[in-house]
């Protein structure tokens, strides 16, 4: 069974124009929704090769071509840098040839190989606010890098992933449709949603009508999607299936959301999740240290509120998803996207301890 996985990825890493020769591989299983693998050469450096999910992106070529032309763009913005300190700040994309950028496997399945960054590190979660301030360097450089890049020539892999009325339209729809028992669970949180609900479509508004502007995003911060060095610097932004056109506070909130939560996204005892300030406010010095001067006024005053809506809009999928008997995210029993949807909005709670701090340090001085 090895002998014929080792078998099928060197064909399928031999269909890539890389020049080196396959020793071996291991199977990468931090991601939860492409088959990822390092791939072992003769030489270094190694490479990533990648299944990606066509279930979950229905346009693969579109989202491969995104993830180029936003690390081709980044390249030449650093192109001053020396060879070994650029290959370690943006990904390199191996093409199949000079006309294509990924490999098809049998009419069915999509591949794409990228360069292994060496002697780099992740984290699952902030341990201190030290990885919190380069986290935030990192993204707001990456922001900062993109900044002048047409996001119209990016393909939207995900249509209205963060489209709030969309989302709500969802949660009208499972509330149709949702059984009594569950709705009685979820009352409290539904009256939640309800309340918020204009407050939640700022954004969104003032994205529609053009006072916040559309950029290249990531849309997918998690801190497990930055790379540090072994002296916990960062290094560069990764996993950017999700690049696409949309809005700085999408990245910024989603960042804040993962990073500042002090307990798991499934915790069960809320008297464990809170809001970590320190982390807040460390991981913003960062972000304005690449981002400040890119920022128009109106994009700076609502980074508090970017944080408060994308925790909400998690909360609004996990409740939704309840209502709707657990048909998207895995569930390990009965109540978990309740469990996640009480999370968010205690978080919410927690951070609202705090809102007006985090909004005095955006005020212009």
């Amino acid at each position: 069974m090895v002998g014929n996985k080792t078998n099928e990825l060197k064909g399928i890493f031999d269909a890539f124009d890389h020049g080196t020769q396959f020793m071996g591989f291991k199977e990468l299983t931090s991601g939860h929704i492409n088959d990822t693998y390092l791939i072992e050469t003769s030489q270094k450096p190694y490479y990533i090769l990648q299944r990606i999910n066509h279930n979950i992106f229905k346009d693969v070529p579109g989202l491969v071509q995104n993830k180029v032309y936003v690390s081709e763009h980044i390249k030449n913005k650093l192109r001053h840098l020396p060879a070994n300190i650029l290959q370690r700040k943006v990904l390199t994309f191996i093409p199949v040839n000079e006309n294509k950028l990924y490999y098809l496997q049998q009419n069915e399945t999509y591949w794409n190989l990228m360069v292994f960054i060496d002697d780099s590190l992740t984290y699952e979660t902030v341990k201190d606010k030290e990885i919190a301030y380069e986290g935030g360097l990192l993204l707001g450089e990456f922001l900062n890098l993109t900044s002048d890049f047409d996001a119209a020539k990016l393909t939207e892999v995900i249509p209205k992933f963060h489209d709030m009325s969309y989302r709500f339209e969802q949660f009208d729809q499972a509330m149709k449709k949702a059984s009594s028992d569950r709705l009685k669970q979820a009352d409290i949180y539904i009256k939640k949603i309800n309340d918020l609900k204009d407050e939640m479509h700022i954004l969104q508004n003032l994205k529609e009508s053009g006072q916040i502007p559309l950029r290249v995003t990531h849309n997918d911060t998690k801190i497990s999607n930055t790379l540090f060095d072994k002296n916990q610097k960062g290094l560069c932004i990764i996993d950017t299936d999700t690049v696409m056109p949309g809005i700085v506070h999408y990245d910024f909130g989603d960042a804040i959301r993962t990073i500042c939560n002090t307990a798991a996204e499934d915790e069960k005892n809320l008297d464990k999740v809170h809001f970590n300030f320190t982390f807040y406010k460390a991981y913003l010095k960062g972000f304005l240290g690449e981002m400040e001067d890119s920022l128009n006024e109106i994009e700076l005053k609502y980074l508090p509120l970017a944080a408060k809506t994308m925790i909400f809009i998690m909360g609004l999928r996990f409740l939704t998803d309840y209502l709707n008997n657990d048909i998207y995210y895995k569930t390990a029993y009965t109540d978990h996207n309740l469990v996640r949807a009480k999370n968010q909005f205690k978080l919410i709670d927690s951070l609202m301890e705090v809102y007006d701090e985090m909004c005095d340090l955006v005020k212009p001085n």
